[in-house]
């Protein structure tokens, strides 16, 4: 057996990267004053946001629909290991 690829996604967790989820609120072109809502999701490090901020520069240079919200959510998916105490003994037969 060869040793099997890493994937991509699992790399990303190790260099610190975690889920980001944006909601975004915007302008619909043709109805101003109406709101359209768009979910976005990616790999993305926080508290500087690199692929979310470039997402948004693409949006802003290339859609119609003006910017009006944006709210993030992130989210470490890698993270130290948790230990607790436990007290009590649990046999098994």
């Amino acid at each position: 057996m060869g040793i099997k690829a890493v994937s991509k996604d699992f790399i990303l967790k190790l260099e610190g990267y975690g889920l980001t989820t944006a909601e975004i609120h915007y302008h619909i072109p043709d109805h101003p004053r109406l709101l359209q809502q768009f979910i976005w999701q990616d790999y993305d490090i926080a508290p500087l946001f690199p692929q979310l901020k470039k997402f948004l520069d693409f949006w802003q240079r290339e859609l119609d629909g003006a910017l009006h919200s944006v709210r993030v959510a992130h989210d470490q998916l890698l993270k130290p290991s948790e230990w607790k105490s436990v007290d009590g003994l649990f046999r098994l037969n």
